[in-house]
């Protein structure tokens, strides 16, 4: 499989690192609007450099492409990749729109390429630990679940593009929430039934800086979602509360289970443990478009841009508002979506 990768910032070097670990695979070509940027990704696998997506997508060097851009940017490339019979894995969020997440799956469908989205939180070894732990059934059923994400939304901390909510979506919410929104509902069992959302714009941010989401699943599991910005120590943890215990993941140090008055060490993380995710995201990728099913469907990937939409309707009216669930609302005639 000859990859492309579509937008060389931030998590460009993750995917070619991955490119290269995995056999029959490899790096052919680097698009990006600055030369300089595609070149530092491209150049020590030997690929291609392009300015133009769309030439990158016509040049025949391409069997798929990673599109790794800002998110209002998704749909039309994934689109050009369908037209161009070129299969794709597109970071997350899926889009910035239900509609255009509908658009693009469409066309892959009609086009017969793969379409993957990558929530990269479904391969780090912490939240499988996680999931590996609670398939024994030894803790019985999740009873509810708290995610706690700090970031970094102060204007000059990010690229301009964070800050216009046409090309982004938003703010805190659909970027960082997406990984909070991704991991939650895979381990809650659900989708969501409804939410009650809260946002705050701090540091002058035309999109908001700062949020909590109180979900309700379709299963009665209740997540609660908080996003804090600029905090005195960075956050990142996940807690899954069952009937026999109680997990607890953090990416900066590992996956632990306390059951019983005891604690039980799942997994400890590692410097490598990031590009461990992205490489077996990739290889997932692979799988998908040699016919396998894809560890984070369709279905699911779209069902986190509702919820972050819905959670901005609440934060506006400032009311819970309610949801369908995702197998009710995929497009007509989309039943691959589940693949």
């Amino acid at each position: 499989m000859r990859i492309g990768i579509i937008g060389a910032g931030a998590v460009a070097s993750f995917h070619a690192v991955a490119a290269a670990q995995i056999a029959g695979m490899e790096l052919t070509a680097v698009c990006d609007l600055l030369p300089g940027t595609a070149s530092a990704v491209a150049d020590p696998y030997g690929a291609a450099v392009f300015t133009n997506y769309r030439a990158l997508l016509d040049s025949g060097r391409v069997d798929a492409v990673i599109v790794n851009t800002p998110h209002g940017l998704h749909k039309d490339m994934v689109l050009a990749a369908a037209e161009a019979g070129v299969d794709v894995l597109v970071e997350k969020p899926m889009a910035t729109t239900l509609a255009d997440c509908d658009e693009m799956a469409a066309a892959c469908i009609a086009a017969g390429v793969k379409l993957v989205v990558g929530q990269i939180q479904h391969f780090l070894p912490e939240k499988i630990a996680v999931e590996r732990a609670l398939a024994t059934g030894e803790l019985g059923a999740v009873q509810m679940i708290h995610d706690f994400r700090s970031t970094d939304y102060r204007p000059g901390r990010r690229s301009a593009w964070f800050f216009d909510s046409a090309m982004s979506g938003g703010g805190a919410f659909i970027n960082i929430g997406g990984h909070c929104l991704d991991r939650s509902l895979w381990f809650g069992g659900a989708p969501v039934a409804s939410v009650r959302a809260t946002t705050v714009n701090r540091f002058g941010a035309p999109v908001e800086t700062d949020g909590t989401m109180e979900l309700s699943l379709t299963n009665e599991v209740a997540v609660s979602i908080s996003i804090v910005s600029d905090m005195p120590r960075n956050v990142d943890e996940l807690t899954v509360v069952c009937e026999r215990g109680v997990i607890t993941a953090d990416p900066r140090r590992g996956t632990y289970l306390r059951r019983d008055g005891e604690t039980t060490v799942l997994h400890e993380s590692g410097p490598g443990d990031i590009q461990a995710g992205f490489t077996l995201q990739l290889q997932d990728f692979a799988k998908g478009v040699a016919g396998g099913t894809s560890a984070v469907s369709l279905a699911h990937a779209r069902h986190i841009v509702e919820v972050v939409l819905a959670a901005y309707e609440s934060a506006a009216d400032g009311g819970a508002v309610a949801l369908a669930g995702w197998p009710a609302i995929m497009p007509a005639g989309a039943s691959a979506l589940t693949d």
